[in-house]
């Protein structure tokens, strides 16, 4: 059996952030290689990870920021189980690592992301290793990106919840920029128009609006038109630019794009919430 110093455990604790025991184990069953010690300890994160794969991840972190020329954003969601692991400055750390990443390489998916290299490991074997050193269920669960002449990033504070907005206009256009993307924020919309909102969705909430006013015992021969009246509604409420405008509501968002700037249009934005 190799003789395994305290220097070479503090080496490989420096390395891997994995704890003194399991450094020292790792080292003694590996006999004395780094290399194949610190694949161990990457095998004992996988473990923790597939033992807690029932367990729920629902605190973390949400991120939202644009590349220098804010033609480009991305938000994502870091999940952990507590809020103790997601307020540690190495989880906050590694989760600003990966946004550093995304925003130079620009993946396309989420998949794409977790196959990056970061630290000369992928993001998901990083992931990994950090399951093993906390011992919580981990997971990018959520990674959206948005390109436009202008894009606005908002951190909503306690990093729960983020967006990233984008404008067709770069120029002039930094407050109103900012003061939409807390719209989103705070209203979560579900497009930015009525015309942008899936089929599917429209479907389900006529038949939603038909069988509440089946159940209120209206006439089976008004349901259609009542269930119209209550789609308009949910298009004020879910869609931005119908929305009332959080800072003034006596004027729609619409209303206030238009006042900025009678051509200025959202060309598209995301929102990822911790929870929801």
């Amino acid at each position: 059996m190799a003789n395994i110093t305290a220097a070479e455990v503090n080496k490989l604790r420096k390395m891997t952030g994995a704890g003194m025991m399991d450094c020292k184990k790792a080292l003694v069953e590996t006999e004395g290689d780094f290399e194949k010690a610190i694949d161990l300890l990457r095998k004992k994160g996988q473990k923790v990870a597939s033992k807690r794969a029932d367990k729920e991840a629902n605190e973390g972190i949400v991120l939202a920021q644009t590349t220098a020329d804010n033609k480009y954003g991305v938000v994502f969601m870091l999940n952990c189980e507590t809020d103790f692991v997601a307020k540690n400055d190495e989880f906050v750390n590694f989760a600003n690592g990966i946004m550093e990443k995304a925003l130079s390489e620009k993946p396309a998916s989420v998949e794409d992301l977790k196959a990056l290299k970061l630290n000369d490991r992928t993001v998901e074997e990083n992931i990994t290793e950090m399951v093993g050193k906390t011992g919580e269920k981990m997971d990018l669960s959520g990674f959206e990106v948005i390109e436009a002449e202008k894009v606005f990033a908002y951190n909503h504070m306690g990093n729960k919840l983020a967006t990233v907005l984008g404008l067709n206009k770069a120029n002039g256009v930094d407050e109103a920029g900012h003061q939409l993307a807390m719209q989103v924020a705070a209203m979560a919309p579900v497009a930015v128009d009525r015309g942008d909102v899936p089929q599917e969705v429209i479907d389900k909430e006529l038949e939603i609006g038909r069988e509440q006013a089946r159940e209120e015992g209206k006439p089976e021969a008004m349901l259609d038109k009542i269930a119209e009246g209550k789609l308009n509604k949910f298009f004020k409420e879910n869609t931005l630019l119908n929305q009332d405008f959080v800072r003034d509501s006596k004027k729609t968002v619409a209303q206030f794009l238009k006042e900025v700037d009678g051509d200025l249009k959202v060309t598209g934005f995301k929102r990822l919430m911790l929870g929801a």
